[in-house]
């Protein structure tokens, strides 16, 4: 082990032995060796500002582990990893249209998610390289299980082309499945089912080189390190203006969100009734896109609310979303567009001869209107 890494493990070792302190020694070594991964001597080439970045990754997959697995029973800790993939919108109603047209149709999400998963464990070059080293890190197969199903939830993720790394697994699933005679959809069908995930801006296919050159190219570990960082400081600057702004329950809402827990389990932990926690909900989202996310980085805000233009129609389902868009007028659209293609608001408010602030309040405008109907 390198310095720079042996540095790192030791204030890992620290770290554990206080906030882990019902766990063994063993299990903090092994915990410790998983996070500082296989390739140790990259620490010692990079500069201070990616050592930042590196050690803030580390730090994203210690909560995963801390908040949905370690220590929890395997069977438990399983149902934990389906149930946060299940709660990705784009991949559950992928899955849902999928079943509602092949013979499958008494198949659950949750039937398919698992077939995905254990594709990944059997074929995937980068799981199958953490099971190699997860084997190194530790004997006891309760923290290889629960290092393993850590490192699954932050692979399947990852953002790809502003989508979950899991989408794309799922259309390789749904290829291989259709070849295999598993189901029988028509072949429209399936191409209808699965173009938005393979489909880029300019409406040409990629579906041939997917994982060559778009999964290849986007799992570099720096950028995606890069990215959790990022999140980092959005999301700690949002819990500061929910406090500052809304209360500490605001606070708390988003803290028990981001780890997973759903809206009864939320009103449990803030003792509210479900209806003062989704009215809660929908103060925040509004708060979160008027306020904040103009302030700030809107993709991150909406990523996180389920609410994203690009990943999750802005929580609405396949249905809604067809009516919401026709009712848009064409500004609307345009402004729907650009924001979903990333332009600039500048560039859109020059294209439509609108000042900047007037783009803003009409993008504002289109969200809250979606988030009347999600809520309706």
């Amino acid at each position: 082990m390198t310095n720079v890494a042996a540095e790192l493990a030791a204030r890992w070792q620290q770290r554990l032995s206080v906030e882990c302190a019902q766990h063994n020694s063993a299990t903090h070594h092994g915990v410790v060796q998983w996070l500082i991964g296989v390739n140790q001597d990259r620490y010692t080439e990079m500069n201070p500002e990616q050592l930042l970045i590196a050690t803030q990754a580390m730090d994203y997959r210690y909560r995963i582990l801390l908040q949905r697995y370690l220590g929890v029973p395997s069977e438990k800790a399983y149902k934990n990893l389906m149930q946060r993939l299940g709660s990705l919108a784009i991949v559950r109603e992928k899955i849902r249209s999928w079943l509602s047209v092949s013979r499958d149709r008494q198949r659950t999400v949750v039937d398919v998610l698992q077939e995905v998963v254990q594709e990944m464990l059997q074929g995937d070059k980068y799981i199958r390289q953490q099971v190699e080293w997860i084997a190194q890190c530790t004997k006891n197969p309760r923290l290889r299980d629960a290092l393993m199903l850590a490192t699954l939830e932050e692979y399947c993720l990852r953002p790809i082309r502003n989508q979950p790394l899991l989408a794309y697994r799922f259309v390789n699933y749904l290829r291989r499945s259709q070849r295999g005679g598993v189901t029988n959809v028509p072949r429209d069908d399936l191409i209808k089912v699965v173009s938005d995930s393979v489909t880029d801006e300019s409406g040409e296919s990629s579906f041939n080189f997917l994982d060559q050159q778009v999964l290849e190219a986007h799992q570099e570990q720096q950028e995606w390190e890069e990215t959790q960082l990022l999140r980092a400081r959005v999301r700690d600057e949002m819990l500061v203006y929910l406090e500052d702004n809304l209360g500490v329950d605001a606070k708390e809402w988003l803290r028990l969100y981001l780890i997973g827990k759903t809206p009864e389990e939320i009103a449990q932990q803030l003792n509210m009734d479900i209806k003062q926690v989704y009215r809660l909900r929908e103060k925040i989202s509004y708060h979160a896109v008027k306020v904040f996310a103009v302030k700030s980085q809107p993709e991150m805000v909406a990523e996180w609310l389920k609410t994203s233009l690009q990943d999750n129609s802005m929580g609405l389902t396949v249905s809604q979303w067809q009516d919401f868009n026709a009712g848009l007028d064409s500004k609307q659209q345009r402004i729907m567009a650009g924001m979903k293609a990333g332009e600039p608001v500048e560039s859109i408010a020059k294209d439509l001869g609108l000042k900047t602030n007037q783009v803003i309040s009409e993008w504002s405008q289109i969200y809250l209107a979606a988030q009347e109907i999600r809520s309706s």
